[in-house]
């Protein structure tokens, strides 16, 4: 008896820990989907695709890992947003505010970045392959 309950629990435990990390606060996305204001939000490894984010208030939110494929976040604010390991593949990005954002490990691959602020944010291993830079300090040459 007790052997079956240990098999049990050791299933259960299998599949806890195996299931995929779903971390977004999801009030948070509905609430940023609808007013666009998402100050200090948990976004993190949020499903924001194709979003329209277009001027939206993202102050301090957490998007890690979220995924922003060709969403399009013109004139956004996400000034100390954490976008570690974010995807955004093909996302518009024209003058959006980046100030002291984590951007590291971000992918922006096709991404069209033009006139964005990033002052004092963290670029460290961004993926900018074929990504449109104008007018903003990011290089995407290296040594």
């Amino acid at each position: 008896m007790k052997y079956s309950s240990a098999l049990g629990m050791t299933a259960a435990l299998s599949v806890l820990f195996t299931a995929p990390a779903i971390a977004e606060n999801p009030a948070h996305v509905q609430q940023l989907l609808e007013t666009n204001l998402c100050e200090g939000c948990d976004l993190s490894n949020a499903n924001l695709a194709q979003a329209h984010l277009i001027g939206s208030d993202l102050r301090g939110a957490d998007l890690q890992g979220a995924n922003l494929n060709k969403a399009n976040l013109e004139g956004a604010d996400l000034t100390g947003a954490n976008l570690s390991g974010a995807n955004l593949t093909g996302a518009f990005l024209t003058n959006a505010v980046f100030q002291y954002a984590n951007l590291d490990y971000a992918n922006l691959t096709e991404a069209q970045i033009y006139y964005a602020d990033v002052t004092g944010a963290s670029l460290d291993n961004l993926n900018l392959t074929g990504a449109q830079v104008v007018g903003t300090p990011i290089s995407i040459g290296g040594e």
